[in-house]
């Protein structure tokens, strides 16, 4: 569904963000983008829907190089959480969540049922909560509608950069267990970034790790669990420390 051939991105010419990038991401699969801070994860996303251009090698989505799609089309087939959520603040959460329906040029009543729809999945009473603004809304019910609006138009693909980061832990872990049955029902092939070991446990079928640029190694979770490499037993540590 994805892959990245050879990439390297370098925003100035001098510095490599991203080098010797081969990585492919199944389809249906939850592929975790794991690293510290820097490490070049965010910028591996934004290739995927060309926010920015590989600087060398190939960036395929469902089999074509991005360069090949009109970025128009290609972001419109990818949905993006990130971890400020983004939504319009003028816009009532019905708003928000139906704005690429309604650019797509759905009829009303279609783009009403859709929201009704992803409202419930979600767990926000669209009776409740379709009227409200995002400035009367908390953390976690804002986030809830940027999943929502990213799946909004049905895209195959979601692109989620630290989407649950800025929230409280017991919130946090709530919106992480309705992501699992979410994705469960929807088998979209997600690219999720985090720095954050116990999510990448929790959500991710793979973990890529990154280091500075470059990609470390894909796991299961069981491999990641039991490999001796030094930078998963890293990793691993941070979870003792944490028990």
């Amino acid at each position: 569904m994805i892959e990245f051939r050879n990439v390297r991105y370098s925003p100035d010419g001098k510095r490599d963000t991203i080098s010797g990038f081969n990585l492919r991401v199944e389809s249906g699969e939850t592929l975790v983008l794991l690293g510290r801070s820097g490490c070049g994860k965010t910028t591996t996303l934004k290739l995927v829907n060309r926010l920015i251009e590989a600087t060398e090698g190939e960036v395929l989505v469902q089999g074509r190089p991005v360069r090949e799609w009109d970025p128009i089309r290609l972001r419109r087939r990818i949905g993006y959480v990130i971890q400020e959520v983004g939504l319009l603040p003028h816009f009532t959460v019905e708003h928000n969540i139906a704005l690429l329906p309604r650019l797509e040029g759905w009829p009303p009543e279609r783009r009403r049922q859709r929201v009704e729809e992803l409202m419930e999945m979600v767990a926000l009473d669209p009776a409740k909560f379709r009227c409200r603004y995002p400035r009367e809304l908390s953390g976690g019910q804002r986030q809830r509608v940027g999943v929502a609006r990213a799946l909004a138009a049905d895209p195959p693909i979601l692109l989620m950069d630290e989407p649950f980061g800025a929230l409280d832990p017991l919130t946090r872990a709530g919106i992480q267990r309705e992501f699992l049955a979410l994705q469960k029902r929807l088998q979209k092939t997600i690219l999720f970034v985090t720095h954050d070991v116990r999510e990448a446990l929790i959500l991710g079928t793979r973990i890529a790790l990154i280091e500075n640029g470059r990609l470390a190694g894909t796991y299961s979770r069981a491999e990641f669990m039991n490999t001796d490499e030094p930078a998963v037993a890293a990793y691993r540590e941070v979870l003792r420390i944490g028990d």
